[in-house]
């Protein structure tokens, strides 16, 4: 393995033998051992579960990669195979470097032993001597901020206090590779802050990352290079952003098959006489090609252009703090159908989400009160309709490069608790905010019109 390589991970796969009952585990030790010697060919009394099958990826010193998933699709496995916690069935795999690892929730730690022990404990086992551990304690229990409970048992710990106390050794041994498997989502979010600080401090000092969280805007802010899994099975090795919309496409997809199969279901059970309020019908011939890179959904309803415009209603990519922005978004439909929403976010060119807002965002406190003002979400919609929206607002921006990705969504009710997205729209537009320095400067991502006073 190369020296600038910091993990390699060539073709592994891990199997699980997988019984039905307890005693098939009994006769699968005994009884193919006794056929094999009456010349008889063995039964199985087990089936085989791969947990993950044929990956293979490399990450090189310094780098950061996610890994991104539904539960059960072999993240952790995976994880535990690159510490060594498992041995692989097929393959192989080269780490090269002190490893420091957060997986499982107080997993190294000793119920029995109090905080401090701990802490003792798990430094020796990550290579550190006592004297080093005694230099970094102070340190250590400072960021874990837990108090007169690191002299407790473990085992009296609250979930969170157990993280803080994990990550703090961890990032305490001046890892080579820092392994974070989605432990930190039960801190709060002040420590997350924090924890998230520490990461970005160790990734500027040359340390390696693998980072498993559900927080895609994470994975998308911390990580360069992304691997998607799926049932085990890898599906997409690249740029984190690339790898993100994967992602969404793929939830997208599966949470469409179950929610058509759980309507087919319960229309097979209905067997009530009153005929159901009639929902939105796709036929093959209106849904959109998955095939297109940037954008997903079910279709019936496409986005045709998006643009943004000045103050005077002309296209334009450039605009200065408290210029008015405008988005307009074309949208054209090919079926019948009440209840659309179309929105907009904002995204900056580091992948951080600045902004979001729809029209169902416009009409909920209309709905809700009983206001007579037009409620979009209400508009019947009929084929072959064109529909145009128009997003406007001050422009409060930092100055940056940014990204807007576009949505037309069916919204079964006004609250964004029953979505259907018909269409989603990654980089379908882009500007840039600029600044007039000796006018109007301010750091940061938005604007918030900060005012100065003082005394004479």
């Amino acid at each position: 393995m190369s020296s600038d390589v910091a993990i390699q991970v060539n073709n592994i796969s891990k199997c699980y033998q997988v019984y039905d009952q307890p005693q098939d585990r009994l006769k699968q030790s005994i009884v193919p051992r006794v056929q094999r010697f009456f010349g008889k060919t063995p039964n199985s009394y087990y089936r085989d579960f791969w947990a993950i099958h044929d990956i293979s990826f490399e990450v090189k010193r310094g780098e950061s990669v996610g890994i991104l998933g539904r539960n059960g699709s072999g993240k952790s496995t995976l994880l535990q195979l690159i510490t060594g916690n498992l041995t692989p069935t097929t393959g192989s795999i080269d780490v090269n470097g002190r490893v420091a690892a957060l997986l499982e929730l107080g997993s190294g730690f000793n119920p029995e032993f109090s905080g401090r022990e701990n802490v003792y404990l798990n430094g020796i086992l990550l290579g550190l001597t006592r004297a080093q551990i005694d230099e970094r304690f102070d340190a250590i229990a400072a960021f874990a901020d837990i108090g007169q409970h690191l002299d407790q048992p473990v085992k009296t710990y609250s979930s969170g206090m157990l993280v803080r106390l994990a990550f703090a050794v961890q990032v305490q041994v001046d890892p080579d590779i820092l392994i974070v498997d989605e432990a930190l989502a039960v801190g709060d979010a002040l420590f997350q802050k924090r924890c998230f600080q520490r990461i970005e401090k160790l990734l500027s000092d040359g340390v390696t990352l693998l980072f498993v969280s559900h927080d895609i805007e994470s994975v998308r802010t911390l990580t360069h290079k992304s691997l998607l899994l799926n049932q085990g099975v890898p599906v997409k090795w690249g740029l984190s952003s690339d790898v993100v919309l994967e992602y969404r496409r793929l939830l997208h997809e599966q949470e469409s098959a179950y929610f058509s199969a759980l309507t087919e279901e319960i229309a097979e059970k209905s067997t009530s006489n009153i005929t159901p309020k009639k929902d939105i019908k796709l036929s093959p011939e209106n849904a959109l090609a998955r095939s297109e890179k940037l954008s997903f959904g079910e279709g019936g309803v496409e986005i045709v252009s998006v643009e943004t415009l000045n103050g005077k209603d002309e296209p334009s990519n450039i605009f200065y703090p408290n210029d008015l922005l405008k988005i307009r978004v074309v949208c054209l439909s090919k079926i019948s159908v009440v209840g659309l929403n179309i929105a907009v976010r904002i995204r900056n060119k580091e992948g951080v989400k600045i902004y979001s807002w729809g029209t169902l965002n416009q009409d909920m406190p209309i709905v809700t009160n009983g206001g007579c003002e037009p409620v979009f979400w209400k508009k019947s919609i009929v084929p072959g309709e064109q529909i145009e929206a128009i997003f406007e607002t001050p422009c409060h921006l930092g100055q940056n490069l940014y990204e807007l990705q576009v949505s037309i969504s069916h919204e079964k009710t006004p609250d964004y608790l029953n979505q259907r997205m018909l269409h989603w729209m990654d980089e379908a537009a882009f500007f840039q905010v600029m600044m007039k320095r000796d006018e109007h400067f301010f750091g940061g991502i938005i604007d918030l019109g900060m005012k100065a006073s003082w005394k004479n």
